[in-house]
């Protein structure tokens, strides 16, 4: 058996994820796994075959998506045993209306009277959006409703704003029929993405996780790191980091993978606090790791219009310099406190791993390869799924199976295919239910980009940030970077990226950006905000596994991923990290930047080559910084300060003498 696989719950399901939403019993159960086994087969069907248009796709899956919310997230804790009267009459009123953009479109009738709704579109447009608000309320939390109402309100109320921020103000129908009927509301950029390409992706890791081929890939990593110094942290860097950038949410991640990585690591002796920073770190990590970027990926492909393998090519060096700084600050701390890793006997060996399950890797190879090779994100999801369908079938199964079959034993086919049937709905209803997340915050920035739109805030904010940094790029940065850390709190990373896209990165491309550079930098830090105190989601949800202390856990985190907050300014001022430039500038920004994240590390957690005192702390932190500015003066200098702190510990150390030891 897999040693990550007794983590589970049978249907996939975490107990955090259980104690979050209903448990649902008889009929409603039924109804409610229906919905998402017959949505998660729609969207793999669409993965594979095409859609039936964007409209109509969108108002298919945003019905789904509001059935499986109003049965599964109560709106308060005294419902999570049954489904009360008012969820079944707003299940009554707004499927409706969300199919009636479907209805509309298919039937000819939304186009002709474009800018002339009619009474009834009106009336669906306030329940579909007051409904949204309500139900992206019940998955996420109370932060991103709150966002989206305030924008509704400054659309409304624009003229009564302060200074730039003010506008003629819009009446109700307008914003309704802006929000509802077009595509730059509730329908738009983010709700197609999370229609398309999110959907399937989520559906691709529920798979790998109920069919045990994630835990083949957690083991592996557990196996190749968890002896070597604080290994089991090791292990939660790389498993956290493989499958976060699969699921699209750093919260659910940290759930999953936690419930193993967590209890590992303090049986290795690290403190509750760190162990459950570890596995926030590296699971917000993950949503920023090729090839799939927690979903992140596609929306920024389809907001900006660069290709997607150009971004993933681009965000890969920047996504290992962030694993290598939490990492190196791991291996650090474990050499601080002197733990050692966990005894190869007791470990998977990765070898036989390797001998017995190589297989498991054929569909993430797959999915690679057809992404790199220019097929659709979409298709590469279908057939990655379908491939882990055929891979996770056990080599006993498969040839009891192709026994029985020129047989005709009609038991022995029943039993397999109902096994395999089983999985299927446990990862289809997974996959769904994970999905209710990101689609209802889709959907919220939806409404928030629609208002940015039709009052034209994107430039005022764009013209807010450019006077306050008075055209100074570095100034820009740090504002934009606080912007997007505070206007990221709480919500998702597709919401989150949404937001910020829309209010922080034109304001960096008007100052001079690369284009993708700007997007990365805002992504990068409305990721970090999951693990930024005070609402820092993935903290929240590690330190209730730990029974840690969630702030102090929250400012540990921080310091574990110190090298998060240096890789943007890094890669903005130095855009050879996106390979961006000539051949040889890549190598050298390249290799600088490794050892600015690596200086970083040692400095936050007090060891490099020993313990290092007070003043050695600084100048490493200082030779790191100096690596973010262009140019060879200013990479001499850091270079030289981190050299110099090496040096004089190594010499130390040789002498025999021991160096003075950091406060903590």
């Amino acid at each position: 058996m897999s040693t990550t696989t007794e983590t589970k719950a049978t249907d996939g399901l975490t107990d955090a994820e259980e104690k979050r939403g209903r448990n649902l019993r008889g009929k409603t159960r039924i109804l409610a796994l229906s919905v998402a086994v017959l949505a998660g087969l729609y969207h793999i069907a669409i993965a594979g075959f095409g859609t039936p248009g964007a409209f109509i796709n969108r108002s298919i899956h945003l019905t789904a998506v509001v059935i499986l919310a109003l049965l599964y997230f109560p709106a308060r804790a005294a419902d999570t045993d049954r489904v009360p009267w008012y969820d079944w009459l707003l299940l009554a009123v707004g499927v409706p209306s969300t199919l009636y953009i479907a209805y509309a479109v298919r039937f000819g009738t939304l186009a002709q009277r474009s800018g002339s709704p009619l009474p009834r579109d009106l009336v669906f447009g306030a329940i579909a959006i007051l409904l949204v608000l309500e139900i992206t309320r019940r998955a996420t939390g109370r932060a991103l409703p709150i966002i989206g109402f305030a924008f509704l309100a400054y659309a409304y109320y624009g003229r009564l704003m302060p200074g730039p921020l003010i506008h003629r103000g819009y009446d109700i129908d307008r914003i309704i029929a802006h929000s509802y009927l077009t595509t730059e509301g509730i329908f738009g950029i983010p709700l197609g993405v999370s229609a398309t390409f999110v959907v399937v992706f989520i559906i691709l890791g529920a798979f790998l996780e109920v069919t045990g081929v994630g835990d083949w890939f957690i083991d592996l990593a557990y196996g190749a790191t968890g002896w070597t110094t604080g290994g089991p942290a090791k292990t939660s860097v790389l498993a956290s980091g493989f499958m976060a950038s699969l699921n699209g949410s750093a919260v659910a991640n940290a759930a999953t993978t936690g419930a193993f990585t967590i209890p590992l690591m303090k049986r290795s002796g690290f403190e509750d606090r760190y162990a459950a920073a570890v596995e926030s770190a590296a699971s917000s990590g993950g949503q920023i790791m090729p090839p799939v970027m927690g979903a992140g990926a596609f929306i920024m492909s389809a907001w900006t219009g660069i290709s997607y393998v150009t971004i993933i090519a681009a965000a890969a060096i920047p996504a290992l310099l962030y694993f290598l700084g939490v990492g190196a600050a791991v291996h650090f701390r474990a050499k601080q406190q002197g733990l050692e890793g966990v005894d190869r006997s007791e470990l998977p060996d990765p070898w036989h791993l390797l001998r017995t399950g190589a297989h498991f890797t054929i569909p993430l190879i797959a999915l690679v390869w057809m992404l790199v090779a220019g097929y659709s994100a979409m298709l590469a999801a279908f057939v990655a799924i379908l491939l882990t369908t055929v891979v996770a079938i056990p080599l006993s199964s498969a040839r009891e199976f192709a026994g029985a079959l020129p047989r005709g034993d009609v038991d022995t086919l029943t039993r397999l295919s109902g096994a395999a049937g089983v999985a299927a709905v446990n990862a289809l209803d997974r996959g769904m239910r994970m999905t209710i997340v990101v689609a209802a915050a889709c959907a919220t920035a939806g409404l928030v980009v629609g208002v940015v739109t039709l009052t034209g805030l994107g430039l005022k904010f764009s013209s807010l940030i450019t006077t306050a940094s008075g055209g100074i790029v570095i100034v820009a940065l740090v504002l934009t970077m606080i912007t997007s850390i505070i206007l990221g709190m709480g919500l998702p990373t597709t919401a989150a990226y949404v937001v910020l896209a829309a209010l922080g990165a034109p304001a960096l491309t008007a100052l001079g950006v690369e284009l993708l550079a700007a997007h990365l930098f805002i992504f990068y830090f409305g990721i970090i905000s999951a693990i930024t105190p005070p609402i820092m989601l993935a903290v929240f949800t590690t330190s209730s596994i730990a029974e840690s202390d969630p702030w102090k856990t929250g400012f540990t985190a921080v310091n574990l991923a110190a090298a998060g907050f240096l890789v943007p300014y890094l890669f903005v001022l130095g855009p050879e990290l996106l390979l961006i430039g000539e051949t040889t500038a890549i190598v050298t920004g390249v290799v600088t930047a490794v050892i600015g994240v690596v200086a970083l590390s040692a400095g936050t957690q007090g060891y490099f080559y020993a313990p290092t005192h007070l003043l050695e702390r600084v100048a490493l932190v200082a030779g790191a910084v100096a690596l973010i500015y262009p140019g060879t003066t200013a990479d001499l200098v850091g270079l030289a300060v981190i050299a110099a702190v090496f040096l004089r510990q190594y010499v130390t150390v040789r002498r025999g003498a021991t160096p003075a030891t950091s406060a903590n």
